[in-house]
């Protein structure tokens, strides 16, 4: 909270009715977050692929890939070697490509190599099929290359079918299905020092009854584009995997059980069944009101309540398309970044909202994304507490106003109480619907809220809550992915992927050392031609279609002009000094992120692990390492112009693989 100002004479003021009112809120929100908070951290939660139950590690399967087609296409030969071999075939990805084809860099047939464990292009979208499935920022903003395509959503929010319709509409715009090895985990990528190419180690599944192969593909360029969202986990709940019914995780949705299809939310396999789905978070928000009206009985259960505001959905206006959306050249980022200053608070008086939706009006949301309105935060207590204060202050009557949103749509008090997220607005992500909450006014639906503690236990009919078994037919698992977070945000540990360097050093080992450790967020030292997609030391938005396509823009302009620099069969390596140097700047905004010390645990805080305080000067400086750009999405693509503005790519050595 802000320091109170003091009077005239020196002596602090008496705090005013606004100071005292935040005040009693960040009380209630410590009480709440506290009634979450578990020593185990990330602990309580295991990877569905990694399960020690075979019933759960068969949940992670794909139930949308067709192994027969794929094993009528030709075999990716043993020892393939691509220019560029591209870890991830979802939107990322595909944005990579296109950008690496359109800079010239991937003209040859074998020049791009995809590996995917999905069955097809689309990640996220290829995954996630449940029913109510769509985007929760507007199409317009967040389906890419809009502008190349003049592809029209359909929708202000496009749903899940469309969006992987769209995966497939680029993939084949840009003629890249036959560069794809899908059905493929990489295990390990190692730099071969001899060869001055990366080594991706890959186990490609075949199918039921068919053996898997192991391969080695070589590469010049390894680009690690492989999600944020992508790995399902679940609870550590007690015999759980014994529940006798049906169960099913969100991300791989399962048609058989509930009826219907991706398409078609016709859910007559729910008719007359009790069903139960565990969990609150945006997924939900999506699913529960198709779930609710064909269940006999659906059960609730939620551990934190989700911020739910205004949705808005509508069809796209072909005249409003042609004459407020599509600008001229140019428009679609114009508009990403119109969305993002209002949720870096950073709008100017008068300026236009031309998204115009829910997220435009969390400002205090940069609290996450950062703002350039406000100077960097001075690391001591007196100035961090007043930033935080501010952000508090910022965020309550948005706050208050989600709160009382609930009180007007759902009739009973006490289900009305339990819906309301006692937390600012950053410490989740926010959801948007016009049917959420409305369901639980529909006598079927039942809210069985933890009080923050969450499930007790499974039985093989049902699920306990608090010493009382609620009884279900069927088991929907809605209960998220490993944070992003993870490990520092090291792009090996949120990909599941042994990354080796130089002299064999892992990344890991790297990031556990010295903390984040990149130029821009997108390259490090020690591991030559390897560019991840940001998300340490970069900055952020709500959108992160708008996030990649900057990362794999900056990453292209890098590759281009290395290989320009040595007439191409470049290696590029960012130096050890340009990464400390850029740390440090990182470091000197990360007082900014100090207002989620205060946040209930979720994905943000790795279920509470990043708020632990250490005492160790080193643990520090790594966590203040793993911080973003804490002014803004806009003022980022500057300097980032800026940099690229010679052509001389300052801080990356260049040399070539001839030489």
């Amino acid at each position: 909270m802000a320091a109170p100002a003091e009077t005239a004479s020196g002596t602090p003021a008496a705090p005013s009715a606004e100071d005292l009112k935040v005040y009693e809120l960040t009380q209630k929100y410590t009480a709440e977050a506290a009634k979450r908070f578990r020593p185990e951290g990330l602990d309580q939660f295991v990877r569905l692929r990694e399960s020690g139950s075979a019933r759960f590690r068969a949940l992670a399967e794909d139930p949308w890939v067709d192994h027969a087609a794929l094993n009528t296409k030709p075999l990716v030969p043993d020892g393939a070697q691509h220019k560029f071999i591209i870890l991830g075939a979802g939107y990322g990805g595909l944005i990579y490509a296109v950008r690496l084809i359109e800079a010239g860099l991937a003209s040859g047939p074998d020049d791009i190599r995809f590996v995917d464990a999905a069955g097809g292009f689309g990640g996220t979208w290829w995954w996630n099929r449940y029913p109510g499935l769509h985007c929760d920022i507007e199409s317009y903003s967040y389906m890419p290359l809009l502008e190349e395509t003049g592809y029209v959503p359909s929708k202000k929010y496009a749903t899940g079918a469309e969006l992987l319709e769209y995966a497939e509409l680029l993939a084949k715009k840009w003629e890249l299905h036959d560069k794809a090895l899908f059905r493929a985990t990489v295990k390990a990528t190692r730099w071969d020092e001899k060869a001055q190419l990366w080594d991706v180690e890959v186990t490609e599944g075949r199918g039921p009854g068919e053996a898997s192969r192991e391969l080695t593909l070589k590469g010049q360029y390894v680009l690690v584009v492989s999600g944020i969202l992508t790995t399902p986990h679940v609870p550590k709940i007690p015999e759980l995997e014994n529940f006798a019914g049906p169960i099913f995780h969100t991300a791989r949705w399962d048609y058989n059980v509930s009826g219907g299809t991706p398409k078609d939310a016709t859910l007559t396999g729910l008719e007359g069944k009790r069903v139960g789905i565990l969990g609150t978070g945006a997924t939900a928000i999506q699913a529960v009101p198709r779930l609710a009206k064909y269940a006999k009985e659906l059960y609730v259960f939620q551990r934190t309540p989700s911020v739910v505001s205004w949705r808005g959905q509508r069809e796209t206006d072909p005249e409003e398309w042609k004459t407020k959306i599509v600008r001229g050249k140019g428009w679609q980022r114009e508009r990403r970044l119109n969305q993002d200053l209002y949720l870096m608070d950073s709008v100017e008086e008068g300026q236009e909202n031309m998204v115009g939706d829910g997220w435009t009006e969390f400002r205090s949301f940069s609290a996450v994304v950062g703002s350039s309105k406000y100077p960097i935060v001075e690391p001591t207590p007196e100035k961090i507490m007043e930033h935080v204060g501010r952000l508090y202050k910022l965020d309550a009557p948005q706050s208050e106003k989600m709160r009382a949103r609930v009180e007007s749509i759902v009739n009973d008090p006490e289900t009305a109480a339990k819906l309301k997220a006692w937390y600012p607005v950053w410490c989740k992500r926010p959801t948007f619907s016009d049917e959420y909450l409305q369901t639980f006014n529909q006598p079927n639906v039942h809210l069985v809220d933890t009080d923050g503690k969450g499930v007790d236990a499974a039985t093989t009919s049902g699920l306990v809550v608090a010493g009382k078994e609620y009884p279900l037919d069927i088991l929907i698992l809605s209960t998220g992915y490993v944070t992003p977070s993870i490990g520092g945000g090291s792009p090996a540990v949120r990909t599941g992927i042994d990354i080796y360097g130089r002299g064999g050093r892992s990344l890991d080992e790297k990031w556990n050392t010295q903390g984040a450790s990149t130029l821009h967020g997108v390259a490090t030292h020690g591991f030559p031609n390897l560019f991840f997609a940001p998300l340490s030391q970069s900055s952020q938005s709500s959108n992160n279609a708008f996030t990649l396509d900057i990362g794999g823009e900056h990453i292209v302009h890098i590759i281009e002009k290395a290989e320009a620099k040595v007439g191409g069969n470049a290696i590029a390596e960012v130096t050890s000094e340009a990464e400390e140097a850029w740390a440090l700047e990182i470091m000197k905004r990360a007082g900014w992120f100090a207002t989620v010390m205060g946040c209930t645990p979720g994905y943000i805080t790795s279920e509470g692990e990043a708020l632990r305080q250490s005492s160790d000067p080193m643990e520090m400086a790594k966590k203040a390492r793993g911080g973003n750009w804490s002014q803004g999405i806009h003022t980022f693509l500057a300097l980032l112009e800026e940099y690229r503005a010679d052509g001389q790519i300052k801080g990356i050595d260049v040399v070539s693989r001839t030489a």
